[in-house]
């Protein structure tokens, strides 16, 4: 369990991490006829998306949000309560279920500390590879750090099981359309990359 920068700099008083392998942050691509079918399903613990919009292991689902709904809390609900049930209908309670990838892109300080304090609570934070970019961070660090990602991929690798949780992809499109503003090096509709 370790909080890194956006930039993947350890910001949790620990030592510096030494790398076993270096990936490249792009990754690779992916032939969607390769993969293994998904049989897991991951019980969230929030009867709307594990009823109407169940996630199989390995699959992306986004949770979007309007300003002033609690967004935080059921990213932070759904790497607390999450559970890997098997296709047996035999559910896995064990402690070290899963690793939590975590990345928060542009968030403010009481949301860096809701995510590190509810993680410290509930005992995951042993589980937990935390990438906080604070609202006040450069803005290139915010483009940098779904290099979460690659911690994320590199766990796959490894054959370990892992949630990957990407919060604020708006604060990362934001960075997106000041960097390439600047540049004026991407072609743009209203400012957003395409």
């Amino acid at each position: 369990g370790r909080v890194f920068n956006g930039s993947g700099k350890p910001i949790d008083r620990g030592p510096s991490v030494l790398a076993e392998d270096y990936l490249d942050i792009m990754g690779q691509p992916i032939n969607p006829q390769c993969r293994i079918y998904p049989e897991e399903m991951i019980q969230t613990g929030i009867s709307a998306i594990d009823g109407m919009n169940s996630i199989a292991r390995g699959q992306k689902i986004p949770i979007f949000s309007a300003a002033g709904l609690p967004h935080n809390e059921i990213a932070a609900q759904i790497c607390r309560q999450g559970l890997v049930q098997k296709s047996k209908d035999v559910m896995d309670y064990s402690a070290d279920n899963f690793a939590i990838v975590f990345a928060a892109m542009g968030v403010n300080m009481e949301t860096a500390r809701f995510f590190k304090s509810d993680f410290e609570e509930n005992g995951s934070m042993d589980n937990v590879c935390l990438f906080l970019n604070l609202a006040n961070d450069p803005t290139i660090e915010r483009i940098i750090t779904p290099r979460a990602l690659t911690s994320a991929e590199y766990l796959a690798y490894q054959c370990e099981k892992h949630v990957l949780v990407i919060t604020d992809m708006s604060s990362y499109a934001e960075a997106l359309r000041e960097v390439t503003s600047a540049a004026a090096a991407s072609p743009r509709r209203r400012g957003l990359p395409l």
